[in-house]
């Protein structure tokens, strides 16, 4: 598996293949198990430490080091865990998964890391959590988030929540929650192409910092659309907005206006008064 949940799609498993492991669960080689994808190719689980079948609580649990893949989706950890329910047609079903310890997922352009992972096969999302912090790289950009990061494979979206940050080339998105957005790239890889965040959003780069209520980074143009309480500092300058746009790559940024028609009746627009702009310039610190 990798921040994308593919590897772990709605899955069923042979009654044949559950005897075998009952047979081997004991075994203290190494141990393979596979799982008929139903909606994709098979998973297959390996552990060196053995795969046991705990008929009574419905679950397998295969013992470290354990690898599950499913075609290019890998997932790495201490302690692999399925659980399964009755399906249709008699057939077992994995409902939920789960990976403990030294968690590594990776896929092609992928790699996320954590103590712990849980992917729920009904929601379609994975958790990876229990980290100091959970971190995700892909090509040049790393997320890091100290309380857990999600991956929701239908919308192929990761989601980072607490003290989150995103770095990128010397650029660096700090939030509450940031959102990251991925496309395929020629090559195949995974890439980052729109990173959002939201509340006590900063952002830093050898120039300047600007903070705001909410920011948009369109990822490969390196433009970013900041909204709410919008400050940007450079040196000893600062100008105040409600919205401004940011070119990362080259540093020059344009703050606007304040739109009065766009409040709702009772709402105070921040900063100053509706339609100015307000800065705090210091010419001499300017030629610098």
């Amino acid at each position: 598996m990798s921040p994308h949940p593919n590897l772990f799609s709605r899955a069923t498993f042979a009654t044949a293949m559950l005897a075998a492991v009952l047979f081997t669960a004991q075994d203290a080689r190494a141990q393979e198990l596979n799982f008929a994808g139903g909606e994709g190719p098979p998973i297959t689980v390996d552990a060196q430490g053995g795969i046991e079948w705990r008929q009574e609580g419905q679950v397998f649990i295969a013992r470290g080091p354990a690898r599950a893949q499913q075609g290019d989706m890998v997932l790495d950890a201490d302690e692999l865990r399925a659980y399964y329910r009755s399906g249709a047609g008699g057939q077992n079903q994995i409902y939920r998964m789960d990976a403990v310890g030294n968690v590594r997922i990776t896929s092609p352009g992928r790699v996320a890391t954590g103590g712990r992972a849980i992917y729920d096969v009904d929601q379609a999302v994975v958790v990876l959590k229990d980290a100091d912090p959970v971190t995700l790289t892909s090509g040049p950009d790393v997320i890091t988030a100290q309380k857990q990061m999600e991956f929701w494979r239908e919308r192929n979206l990761a989601v980072a929540r607490g003290a989150a940050k995103a770095v990128n080339a010397g650029k660096t998105i700090r939030a509450d929650v940031l959102t990251a957005h991925f496309i395929s790239g020629a090559d195949g890889k995974n890439q980052v192409d729109l990173v959002e965040a939201f509340d006590k959003v900063e952002i830093k780069t050898a120039q300047e910092r600007a903070y705001c209520d909410r920011a948009a980074y369109n990822v490969p143009t390196g433009l970013a659309r900041l909204t709410g309480s919008v400050k940007i500092v450079r040196g000893e300058n600062q100008i105040n907005g409600c919205s401004a746009d940011i070119d990362l790559n080259t540093g020059v940024s344009r703050m606007n206006s304040c739109d009065p028609g766009a409040a709702k009746p009772g709402a105070v627009q921040r900063p100053g008064k509706a339609g100015r702009v307000h800065g705090v310039l210091q010419p001499d610190k300017m030629r610098k």
